[in-house]
């Protein structure tokens, strides 16, 4: 397990597909392609609602974030660029 605390963009965007790919069984290369308007949650059928909890985890063991149950919605899980955006700001906020 990596714990990353002071992400740049770059560096953020390789540890949160890589997660991704981890979490959800994805082909690397599948989850490296991801854009900022890549669908997640409901586009991709390996991101159900049992893997959010598990993707949510990893994102804190990785990042060295809390994530708090009020923070989750579905907003945040619909676009690549979304869940970046929030993570970016958790990153930001401690």
């Amino acid at each position: 397990m990596t714990v990353s605390h002071n992400l740049d963009g770059a560096a953020l965007d390789l540890e949160l597909k890589g997660l991704i790919a981890d979490v959800l069984g994805l082909d690397p290369d599948q989850a490296q392609a991801f854009g900022p308007d890549s669908g997640l949650f409901g586009h991709l059928p390996e991101l159900d609602s049992m893997a959010v909890a598990g993707l949510l985890t990893e994102m804190e063991d990785r990042l060295g974030i809390v994530i708090e149950d009020d923070d989750v919605d579905g907003e945040m899980l619909e676009t690549y660029g979304a869940l970046r955006a929030f993570a970016e700001a958790k990153l930001g906020g401690r």
